[in-house]
């Protein structure tokens, strides 16, 4: 299935370009009895402030609400926030959602078709050019990306901020303090790939520049996070708290259920299907579930056989979960696998009374593919998460 290239322009703000309608082949964001959640608090568009000369990429719904959520801790205001857009259709429908939050919050939105044919990195990065030339501070949410790490060699700007591209953040970190390679922690293989190869320069110019400058130098870098990290000596983090979706949405309704939170750990193949489906299935039956919020990027086909087998109902979320658990109806109990939810969801539901579990992965679990890393990885995501209930992986499977 695919989406409409193009954009387009909003009367009365130039040059604020947001992402065309969908066309009717776009896949449903439900796929079993749950209207979509349409509702949210009314809320008249600010103007646009004088442009303060940040310039943000977002390539993804949680980058995007991580960058209005440094902009209210930051108070920035005017920002300019450059899309590049994916071809994933679910990936594509949040974004337009959060841009229009965005605009909603005075920000300018530039919607670039990326991906959108050979021709389109080159028009893109030209384009961007003279934008990237003039910004005193760029803000990115994937310091992993090819994309990204092209832009960053083009850029002038003295200021960098990092905002959190979920826990893939804690690895970056990990590799920036060690001068190590950016390669993300599912990948498996020694990154010496022809790709690889071709991009190493430019990857390694954005290791630079993501490298504090020494004492008494003009280029800063900072990181704004959820996340448990230690940044290395020069990098200014800054705690992100969820300020703004508490003060801009809910606080929920409750109900009695519990719900699941899906992970993409298989489509990633990271963890093995048959086991991940059963897991599911004994995490319904032990904590009464009768939800389950898929990730933007699982298939089709592993939701529908999750339906089948286990008679979940399945939600195709049309925000962030952060925005959705927010705004309500959600469970008392969320249950998660080694996500970045289990380290936001805490922060966004303060003050309310659910309560959100972590259910450890099974060594067992992992496919012979999965990269060596993969195990260190997904228990230091669960055992660093705060506020939140630790499930071993032998209790989902043990009800079974």
């Amino acid at each position: 299935m695919t989406s409409p290239e193009g954009t387009r322009a909003v009367p009365g703000t130039p040059g604020d370009e947001v992402p065309p309608p969908e066309t009717t082949d776009t896949p449903a964001r439900r796929l079993r009895g749950v209207p979509r959640q349409r509702h949210r608090t009314a809320r008249a568009p600010r103007a646009a402030a004088r442009d303060t000369g940040t310039l943000a990429f977002v390539e993804s719904p949680v980058q995007l609400l991580n960058v209005l959520e440094w902009a209210h801790t930051a108070q920035a205001t005017g920002l300019t926030v450059v899309v590049l857009s994916p071809h994933d259709p679910m990936t594509r429908g949040q974004l337009r959602r959060m841009a229009e939050l965005a605009r909603d919050e005075g920000h300018t939105v530039r919607w670039e078709e990326a991906r959108g044919g050979p021709t389109a990195p080159m028009r893109t990065i030209g384009g961007l050019t003279p934008l990237l030339r003039r910004a005193r501070r760029v803000v990115i949410g994937d310091p992993f990306s090819r994309y990204v790490q092209l832009l960053l060699s083009l850029a002038r700007a003295r200021e960098l901020v990092v905002v959190d591209d979920g826990t893939a953040t804690m690895e970056f970190i990990s590799q920036l303090a060690r001068g190590e390679q950016l390669v993300r922690w599912h990948r498996n293989g020694s990154g010496r790939g022809a790709r690889d190869l071709i991009f190493a320069p430019f990857s390694a110019t954005a290791r630079r520049r993501l490298t504090p400058a020494p004492e008494g130098g003009r280029r800063t870098v900072g990181l704004f996070s959820s996340m448990p990290v230690e940044a290395p000596p020069g990098v200014e983090v800054t705690t992100n708290e969820f300020a703004w979706t508490r003060g801009r949405f809910g606080p929920p309704r409750l109900t009695r259920a519990a719900d699941i939170v899906g992970t993409s750990l298989v489509e990633t193949g990271v963890v093995d299907t048959e086991r991940y489906l059963a897991a599911v299935a004994g995490l319904a039956r032990t904590h009464g579930a009768t939800r389950y919020f898929a990730h933007r990027k699982e298939s089709t086909e592993k939701l529908r056989r999750l339906v089948a087998e286990t008679g979940l109902e399945i939600v195709r979320p049309d925000l962030p979960l952060e925005l959705i658990a927010r705004r309500g109806p959600i469970g008392r109990l969320i249950v998660s696998f080694p996500s970045t939810v289990v380290h936001t969801l805490p922060l966004a539901l303060r003050g309310t009374e659910v309560k959100v579990a972590v259910c450890d992965i099974d060594p067992e679990w992992l496919t012979a593919n999965a990269s060596p890393r993969a195990q260190g990885f997904l228990d230091g995501v669960t055992g660093t998460a705060r506020d939140v209930q630790r499930l071993p992986f032998t209790q989902p499977m043990a009800a079974g």
